[in-house]
C-alpha cells in the first residue's frame, strides 16, 4: 500500500505490532457508510465521474452483504478495516477503487468511523439506562410505602422505603443519561474531508457529507479534525460513572440477598451454587457487574494515558483508542442488561426489612424532632436528651418504644404520652413529607412522574 516508497515489506514483528485488523473489523458498516457519503459527494461536486462513483458504490455494497453474510476474509497484511475494504474494491472494480481515496486520508477516515460507531454506542447505551430507569420506577411504584432501613456508613440511621430506595438509583442514571447525551451532542460533527491535517485543495462539500452521515455540522479546524479524541475520553468517562453507580446497586443487592440482612431474593436466573456447598445461592451477577465496573474504569484511564503525551497531529498511538472502548462500551451495556434483569427479578421480604428498620434506634432523630416541634426545644437540646435516651434503652438491650414515660421523665420531665406516636417505623416514614422525603405518598408521586417521563423517552 506504500508505493514505490518502500523497497522491503515489513518485518512480522512489525507487521505484528502494526496490524489492528483484528479489532478495527468491527468498523466495517462505519467505514463503507462513510466510503458511501465520501464518493457521493466526489461525484456532486464534479471531482470524480457519475460512472465511476456508480460503480465505487456498487462495489462497497458488494463488500456490505458479504461482510454481513460473513463471506468477507480479513487479511493482517493490509493492516486494517480501510485498506482491507479498499483493496477488496479494488478487486472487485479495478482502477475506479483507487479514486475513492481522492481527497481524503486514513486519518480523517477512521477518526470518522470512530464517530459513526461511538455515536451509535451512546444511543444504544441511553436505551438500556433508561430501561434500567424503567425497571427501577416500576418496582418503586409497587413498594412505594414498604418500610426498610435507610443507612449512613452502613449503620442503621433512619428508616425510608424501599421505592424511595429504588429511585434513588433512577435518580443517578438519569444524571448518566444527561452525561451519554451531552457528549453525543458535543461529538457530532464530522471530521471527514480534513484529510491528513490540512485539508485538501479538491473543490470537495464538506456539508454535504457531514449532512449525508447525520452529522450536525463539519469539524471546523483540520488539524483538531485528525487528533481529537475527545469525543471517546467523554463517553468512556461517562460510561465509567455509570459503570460505578451499577456497582454500587449491585453491592447492594450482594449485602440485601445475604441471610444476614435477608432483604431481597434472586430466583435461580440470577443466582449460581457452589461446587462444594449444596446449599449455597451465590449472586454473582450482581458480583460480575460490581467487578467489572474496573474494567470500564481502565478503558478511560489507558486513554487519557495514551493521549497525554501526543503532539498534534495524527500519532499512531491513538491506534489504541479502539480496543479498550470496544471492550468498555460491551462491558457496559451487558451491565445493564444484567442490572435491569435482577431488578425486575427481585422480591423484597417486606416483613424482614419492616422488622430491621426499628433496630439501631432508627427513630431517635424523630423522637428529637418531637421534643423541638412540641416542646419548643433547641434541636441541640433536643439530640442531647434522645442521646441519653438511646444509652438508657440500649443498656436495657430494649427499643425506645419500649421505655416506659416515667424512664423518659426522668431525663426530660415535660414529656408527655404523646411522644409514642412518632417512635412507630411507619409513622417515621410517613412523617417525612418534605419534598424528596421518603413519605409514601412523596414516593408514589415519584414513581408515577418517573413512569410518565420514561414512556415518553
Amino acid at each position: 500500500m506504500w508505493g514505490g516508497r518502500f523497497a522491503t515489506g515489513p518485518d512480522a514483528i512489525m507487521e505484528e505490532i502494526n496490524a489492528s485488523i483484528d479489532f478495527d473489523q468491527r468498523l466495517w458498516r462505519q467505514d463503507i457508510r462513510g466510503s458511501l457519503a465520501h464518493a457521493a459527494m466526489l461525484a456532486e461536486t464534479g471531482i470524480l465521474t457519475k460512472d465511476d462513483v456508480d460503480v465505487i458504490s456498487a462495489g462497497l455494497k458488494g463488500i456490505e452483504a458479504e461482510i454481513e453474510a460473513g463471506r468477507f476474509t480479513f487479511s493482517r497484511a493490509l493492516e486494517d478495516i480501510h485498506m482491507n475494504i479498499e483493496s477488496n474494491l479494488k478487486d472487485r472494480i479495478g482502477l475506479a477503487a483507487g479514486r475513492l481515496h481522492t481527497a481524503r486520508s486514513r486519518n480523517d477516515q477512521v477518526a470518522t468511523d470512530m464517530r459513526l460507531w461511538v455515536r451509535d454506542a451512546l444511543d444504544q447505551l441511553d436505551e438500556q439506562v433508561a430501561d434500567l430507569q424503567l425497571a427501577l420506577a416500576e418496582k418503586a411504584d409497587t413498594y412505594a410505602g414498604a418500610v426498610m432501613p435507610g443507612f449512613t456508613h452502613l449503620q442503621s440511621a433512619q428508616p425510608v422505603t424501599f421505592g424511595h430506595h429504588l429511585l434513588a438509583y433512577v435518580e443517578m442514571l438519569a444524571r448518566d443519561r444527561g452525561r451519554l447525551r451531552d457528549a453525543r451532542e458535543r461529538m457530532n460533527e464530522c471530521p471527514l474531508g480534513a484529510a491528513a491535517l490540512a485539508g485538501t485543495s479538491f473543490p470537495i462539500d464538506r456539508h454535504m457529507t457531514a449532512k449525508a452521515l447525520g452529522f450536525a455540522r463539519p469539524t471546523a479546524n483540520s488539524l483538531d479534525s485528525v487528533s481529537d479524541r475527545d469525543f471517546v475520553l467523554e463517553t468512556l468517562s461517562a460510561a465509567s460513572i455509570c459503570a460505578m453507580h451499577l456497582s454500587r446497586l449491585a453491592e447492594e443487592i450482594v449485602l440485601w440477598a445475604t441471610p444476614q440482612f435477608g432483604f431481597v431474593k434472586l430466583s435461580d436466573k440470577f443466582s449460581t451454587g457452589s461446587s462444594i456447598m449444596p446449599q449455597k445461592r451465590n449472586p454473582d451477577a450482581a458480583e460480575l457487574v460490581r467487578g467489572k465496573a474496573g474494567r470500564v474504569f481502565g478503558a478511560l484511564q489507558g486513554l487519557l494515558t495514551m493521549m497525554k503525551g501526543l503532539p498534534l497531529t495524527y500519532s499512531k498511538d491513538m491506534q489504541e483508542d479502539k480496543e479498550g472502548t470496544f471492550d468498555a462500551v460491551q462491558t457496559l451495556s451487558l451491565c445493564l442488561a444484567a442490572s435491569a434483569g435482577m431488578v425486575r427479578d427481585m422480591q423484597p421480604d417486606l416483613k424482614t426489612m419492616k422488622k430491621a428498620a426499628g433496630l439501631g434506634y432508627a427513630t431517635a432523630t424523630d423522637l428529637a424532632d418531637w421534643l423541638v416541634r412540641v416542646l419548643k426545644m433547641p434541636f441541640r437540646d433536643a439530640h442531647h436528651v434522645t442521646g441519653r435516651l438511646v444509652g438508657i434503652a440500649s443498656a436495657k438491650g430494649v427499643g425506645l418504644e419500649k421505655l416506659s414515660l416515667a424512664e423518659m421523665q426522668e431525663v426530660e420531665p415535660k414529656i408527655s404520652d404523646e411522644i409514642f406516636a412518632v417512635l412507630g417505623v411507619e409513622r417515621s416514614v410517613k412523617s417525612r413529607t418534605s419534598y424528596g422525603g421518603t413519605a409514601p405518598a412523596n414516593v408514589k408521586r415519584q414513581a408515577r412522574r418517573w413512569l410518565k417521563q420514561l414512556a415518553k423517552s
